[in-house]
């Protein structure tokens, strides 16, 4: 058997910037192959291409963040590969260093490796649970790779070829399927020259299902299994724990489960309960190793219960008394005497061979089943036919050996009466201090209640304070968005009542709407395009011409506008008629326009305004055309100084 262990060197499933490192023990048989450090990734293309019996880990946690993640885990492992928690399952878990112990194992609890190889170590003994969160079917689908589309002319044949393709494959794997005699439920969906989707229900666990997933160019095979309602742990071993079990009988009857580590498994009493109830109710909980009473001599019920399982008896040396009964039970929560008294009964009896027990774990060797051996030795074996016994070839149980046990006299005759006198008295102050110990005990237990109430309050006070503050900070932030918004949305819709009114002042008659531009600098021009934007047909009416430059024209050329008008023409200097006319921006006075403004928009009288835009055009095309003949005659002279210089240099 080919076991894997793993334990997390560093990162977690659940961060997202530092992934998880696992330490990797591989174990054949019972030889350690190799011990690595590998990646999550790594580590599942490891078990896909070597399909290990078994992969162990001491904590569910290191693999899967959550339970969505733990089902994805397990659909991605290899059929024949189970998981397996070591430290049980359920509500029953167990640190990995009590597992161990079990076995007689150490190991270093701060080194990865020498976890993942403990946890491999235990599994391969038996102990954990396995994971189980599939059922015993399988769902094959089997459906296209890829959408026909829309096509063109070879779209039929394209079709006919995928859903082909889908029906060929389909009849491969139920011919598979009839092959290895597997029941299965088929469904098809018929499309245009075969099938678009072919499901088979196969009645039978994944491990035994001859199909694996498959990608094609036209065809995808999908192997699924159907999840269970809740994950499952099932032990790897069917063999119940051994049990030291307390009686005390009468018209209340109440039994304690101790398992050989001293720890309570089971308390429980009831009114009127037969042995056979009794002994049903151990044998849910595990298998008997010795029976234990609170009296010297075992009361008949007692007897029936240890005869029933053929345990090993054990009776104290004399009757429990009341304040032993007390200081034997003060660490557990009993419901009545009853209970007290066999929890008594069987803590004894663990007492008496807690030593024993101690000295087996230093002799036995490691990985041997430590609670088999205890067993066997508890019931008269030695130690070394106890580990023959342990060999794989044994198959029948071993035959118990009632052991008798040391029963002390009730007194010792001869002994003198001043001694018994002083036995007595500290006996009676023994009584006086144990009252008091428990007494303090329960002020103890009182003043750690009303310590552990008000430390919940006060953190459930800071917890509140601390959500207070957050969800402030969060209505402030969002009533500062909030605040910028309705500006924002304010500017916005004014500058839509703007357009708006510019928009209905385009059909008036014999008036042209303008768009007012305060200055002629590159910011009020941004400014400008960005609260109402620029069109071909749109003239702007510049209010100010002060620290107007180049670049400025140069960006309102840009806007493809219709022309500027300004105040009058006064402003009109030289270098900025010059400038628009280097740009074709047609700049006209607005002396006698008859201009009316209001606010950022305004109008002008277009008979007016084509009049001025006539006489521009007619200036703008005689200053094209003495520009080209400036052009020309510098041409000229250039080449002529150019012919003169050539001539004196021949000359």
């Amino acid at each position: 058997m080919r076991v894997y262990g793993i334990d997390i060197v560093r990162g977690s499933v659940r961060s997202q910037s530092k992934r998880p490192s696992f330490a990797l023990c591989r174990i054949d048989g019972e030889t350690i192959v190799s011990e690595t450090e590998v990646s999550l990734f790594r580590l599942q293309r490891i078990l896909e291409s070597e399909e290990p019996d078994l992969l162990a880990v001491d904590s569910l946690q290191e693999v899967a963040a959550d339970t969505k993640e733990l089902y994805s885990f397990l659909q991605a492992l290899p059929p024949k590969t189970s998981l397996v928690q070591v430290t049980g399952g359920g509500d029953h878990r167990e640190s990995l260093a009590q597992v161990a112990g079990r076995y007689n194992l150490t190991f270093n609890r701060f080194d990865p490796f020498a976890e993942a190889r403990t946890s491999a170590q235990v599994a391969l003994l038996g102990a954990g649970s396995r994971v189980v969160a599939f059922a015993d079917t399988c769902l094959v689908t089997v459906s296209r790779r890829r959408s026909p589309g829309k096509g063109g002319w070879s779209q039929n044949r394209y079709t006919r070829k995928i859903h082909g393709s889908v029906r060929t494959r389909a009849r491969e794997i139920e011919m598979s399927l009839v092959d290895s005699g597997l029941k299965y439920d088929k469904k098809e969906f018929l499309a245009f020259g075969g099938h678009s989707r072919v499901l088979f229900l196969i009645h039978a666990p994944r491990i035994r299902v001859p199909i694996r997933n498959y990608r094609g160019s036209d065809v995808q095979v999908s192997v699924t299994q159907p999840r269970l309602e809740r994950i499952q742990f099932i032990p790897q071993t069917k063999k119940p724990q051994y049990l030291i079990v307390g009686v005390d009988p009468g018209t209340t009857m109440a039994i304690a489960l101790l398992n050989l580590d001293g720890e309570l498994v089971h308390l429980s009493s009831s009114r009127v309960t037969s042995v056979s109830e009794v002994i049903s109710e151990i044998t849910a909980h595990g298998r008997p190793l010795i029976v234990a009473s609170d009296k010297k001599e075992m009361p008949g019920t007692v007897e029936k219960i240890r005869r029933s399982f053929n345990a090993v008896p054990f009776l104290p040396k004399s009757d429990l008394s009341l304040s032993e009964k007390y200081e034997l039970a003060g660490g557990i929560h009993s419901t009545n005497d009853h209970e007290r008294d066999a929890y008594a009964a069987a803590l004894v009896a663990y007492r008496n061979i807690k030593n024993k027990f101690a000295s087996l774990s230093k002799r036995i060797p490691s990985g041997v089943a430590l609670d088999e051996v205890r067993a066997r030795v508890i019931r008269g074996r030695s130690l070394e036919q106890a580990l023959s016994d342990l060999s794989p070839s044994e198959v029948s149980e071993v035959v118990p050996v009632q052991v008798e046990t040391e029963q002390y006299p009730g007194s010792r005759p001869g002994r003198p009466r001043e001694q018994d006198e002083m036995i007595r008295r500290l006996r009676s102050l023994v009584s006086e201090l144990y009252a008091e110990s428990q007494q303090k005990d329960s002020e103890i237990t009182r003043l750690r209640r009303l310590l552990k109430t008000e430390r919940s309050k006060k953190k459930e006070t800071i917890r509140r304070d601390a959500e207070v503050a957050r969800l402030l900070g969060i209505i402030n932030n969002q009533k500062r968005y909030l605040r910028k918004e309705e500006k924002r949305n304010k500017g916005l819709r004014r500058q839509l009542d703007r357009m708006k009114t510019y928009a209905d002042m385009k059909f008036g008659e014999d008036q042209v709407p303008l768009k007012v531009l305060d200055s002629l600098s590159r910011d009020a021009i941004r400014r400008f395009t960005t609260e109402m934007g620029a069109a071909s047909d749109d003239w702007i009416y510049l209010r100010k011409i002060d620290g107007w430059g180049k670049n400025a024209i140069r960006e309102l050329a840009d806007t493809q506008i219709a022309g500027v008008i300004v105040p009058d023409a006064t402003v009109m200097t030289p270098d900025l008629l010059n400038a628009f006319r280097e740009t074709g921006i047609p700049l006209i006075s607005g002396t006698s326009l008859g201009l009316r403004l209001q606010g950022s928009i305004g109008f002008c009288l277009r008979s007016a305004l084509e009049e001025q835009y006539a006489r521009w055009q007619e200036e703008q095309e005689q200053y094209e055309r003495e520009k080209k003949a400036a052009s020309i005659e510098d041409l000229f002279r250039r080449y002529r100084s150019e012919r003169e210089q050539e001539v004196r240099k021949s000359g």
